[in-house]
């Protein structure tokens, strides 16, 4: 349930889940895992899952109910190693094939989230329910690959929480938040349990910068539930505004032993007095006893009010409808606006930009995630086609509430809301700017055989900025070479992975660079499949003394637990070495110890522990002249500070 993008509904926790039944017997680690699963509290019970599922046979629902709880986490990267298992298993159901193939997706792995899609339609028989998904993952492969100008930026007032939904009015904005802790009046959401949604306003600077965010007038979110998006005719003096229904109208529905009121949404209108003081009253048309009602846009000349809802008659489950401004003033009933903007899904967030340009987002069209945002022109009831806008304003996760505050000559300028990876809370407020770069910095590549020096054709290559946010993502070419274009200013890593390789990547910063330019970068991936070869994981330390995995050895295991995840079959022996200085049996306990950490971090990453033998070396296997009482500098002793990989079986 789309929680965080203000749907037409929301559900209302009533009864807490109840306790489990006091006996003499303690309850077991399984019976504390399920309980904490049954009451939504996923980062607990995935804890939990993880030891329980560290066994030779772990039971198939467990191994679910963990990959699932790393998906209502959001993390995921998790969530995908553990699905990666669970379909191998034997009695899993073709649903797991779709909800891996949702997480591949959500990671922008769409090549193998096709797979698993088609695999999902072959077992059930039932391609249809897949057809839209994995066009979408056919079309976000080539738009990856090629991805448009739009710049953008994370705005300064996204928090830990939820903010979306801007809407600019002179220079400030109204938005849509959660606030940060208990609020008096606001209270709290049980699904999630944070506070309701409130409206902020914020500074809005020439170049779209967002500052001084505060809640707003007081007025506004005098309500018990939701509020907002907001929308605003041209003068802002009259405000249209998002509310949940805080009636007792809703039906009531039983979930995971639960109990929940369905509420809906409705609009009310503010219009600004001569005082300054703001009169309001409810939409005219809502209707919460049969639909939900929300998310306002008014054409450029206010006679058209465009809205989203479930109103009967529609094309499926949230249409955009639109409203005439009548003789007197009064809005006429809403119709729907067609089949053509409209599908079976949901449509959601309109806004109208120049020359009656409708941006809005859907999940019932060829898309790269959940939500995409769409562009077509028309009014009413006529429309063109919706073009996808495409990767970057598009994403594996949900983009939503585009809006664009400049269309000219020169560019384009606006807002866009989004939780996809990597952003600082569940949604964030993203500008974006829509410009043709002045100088043209071109990354060209090679991807190729550590061991043999040959070209790897083929090899899965995608371009990271210093966020971690993916760039690009292509394969490279017959002749294992790859192009990128880059931006100035910036600094970036390119990754580049391929089945029976370790991965290998680079870093490559534009900063500094004043024209036109080509950089040039080598990828060469370490072959996996040779019972008996080693190689090292470079830049694994360990502090002082200490066997614990560091934040920065965690990030080079990750790429480990890709290869083995990959690679299903393959089987390793993960060695740590020391240097000469210490006695022999200190060292080789310290290997051990630090060559275990490193296994039970990989387990704790889903790859099952009978695919890991751990061996600490201590000082037997020195790469240089450096043993005992031989002098040698820092980094001669580093050297042999060292952890490898040795391929048991492939």
């Amino acid at each position: 349930m789309r929680y965080d993008l203000q749907p037409l509904f929301f559900l209302t926790l009533l009864l807490c889940m109840g306790g489990v039944a006091f006996s003499q017997e303690q309850p077991s680690l399984r019976d504390r895992a399920d309980e904490l699963f049954r009451k939504y509290e996923y980062a607990n019970a995935a804890a939990l899952y993880v030891k329980l599922v560290d066994t030779k046979r772990p039971r198939l629902q467990d191994l679910e109910r963990l990959g699932y709880s790393y998906v209502q986490m959001n993390d995921y990267e998790s969530a995908e190693n553990w699905y990666a298992r669970v379909v191998e298993m034997a009695g899993s159901e073709a649903g797991n094939h779709l909800l891996y193939g949702d997480v591949l997706k959500a990671n922008g792995k769409y090549v193998e989230a096709k797979q698993q899609l088609e695999e999902y339609a072959r077992e059930t028989g039932d391609a249809e329910a897949v057809a839209v998904a994995i066009a979408g993952c056919d079309s976000a492969v080539v738009w990856m690959a090629d991805p448009t100008v739009h710049q953008l930026r994370n705005e300064g007032i996204n928090t830990s929480l939820s903010e979306f939904s801007v809407f600019p009015i002179g220079d400030h904005v109204y938005y849509t938040g959660e606030p940060d802790g208990y609020m008096q009046g606001a209270g709290r959401y049980g699904w999630t349990g944070h506070s309701f949604l409130r409206v902020y306003t914020a500074d809005r600077q020439a170049d779209n910068t967002l500052t001084n965010s505060v809640l707003a007038i007081e007025s506004l979110n005098n309500a018990p539930y939701h509020v907002g998006p907001v929308a605003a005719n041209a003068t802002g003096d009259t405000l249209y505004v998002t509310r949940t229904y805080p009636g007792k109208d809703g039906s009531i529905t039983k979930e995971a032993g639960g109990k929940y009121r369905t509420q809906k949404l409705e609009v009310y209108v503010y219009t600004r007095l001569p005082d300054g003081t703001w009169s309001v009253e409810p939409f005219v048309y809502n209707n919460v006893s049969e639909y939900s009602i929300g998310h306002v846009a008014l054409s450029g000349d206010g006679k058209i009010l465009y809205v989203a809802s479930d109103m009967p008659g529609g094309q499926g489950g949230t249409d955009i409808w639109y409203c005439e401004r009548q003789g007197d003033g009064r809005w006429g009933e809403p119709v729907n606006a067609g089949g053509a903007i409209n599908s079976a899904g949901d449509e959601l967030f309109p806004n109208i930009g120049l020359e009656n340009t409708l941006y809005y987002s859907s999940d019932g069209f060829a898309g790269m995630g959940g939500l995409d945002v769409f562009r077509s022109t028309g009014e009413k009831a006529t429309w063109d086609k919706p073009e996808n806008l495409r990767y970057p304003v598009n994403s594996s996760g949900d983009d939503f509430a585009y809006l664009t505050t400049y269309d000219g000559e020169e560019g384009m300028a606006g807002y866009l809301s989004s939780n996809r990876k990597d952003g600082k809370g569940r949604d964030d407020v993203y500008s974006f700017t829509y410009e043709k770069p002045k100088i043209i910095i071109i990354l060209k590549g090679t991807t190729s055989d550590k061991a043999s020096g040959e070209r790897l054709p083929a090899t899965i290559v995608t371009l990271y900025d210093g966020r971690r946010e993916i760039v690009a993502k292509k394969n490279s070419y017959d002749a294992g070479a790859f192009e990128f274009i880059l931006d100035g200013n910036r600094t970036y890593t390119v990754l580049g992975q391929k089945t029976g390789y370790h991965a290998d990547s680079a870093k490559i910063s534009t900063v500094g660079i004043t024209k036109s330019d080509t950089l040039e970068v080598a990828l060469l991936l370490e072959p996996v499949f040779e019972v008996g070869k080693t190689f090292e994981l470079e830049n694994i330390y360990y502090d002082f003394d200490k066997h614990n995995i560091r934040p920065d050895a965690a990030v080079i295991l990750d790429e480990l637990v890709r290869t083995m995840r990959d690679n299903p079959t393959l089987k390793i022996e993960l060695s740590s070495h020391t240097d000469s200085r210490g006695s022999d049996t200190y060292n080789e306990a310290l290997s051990q110890r630090r060559a275990q950490s490193a296994v039970d971090y990989l387990v704790s990453r889903s790859i099952a522990r009978d695919r890991m033998v751990a061996k600490g070396y201590g000082e037997t296997k020195l790469v240089n002249r450096c043993a005992d009482d031989v002098p040698c500098s820092r980094e001669e002793h580093q050297a042999n500070r060292r952890t490898e990989v040795t391929v048991l079986a492939y």
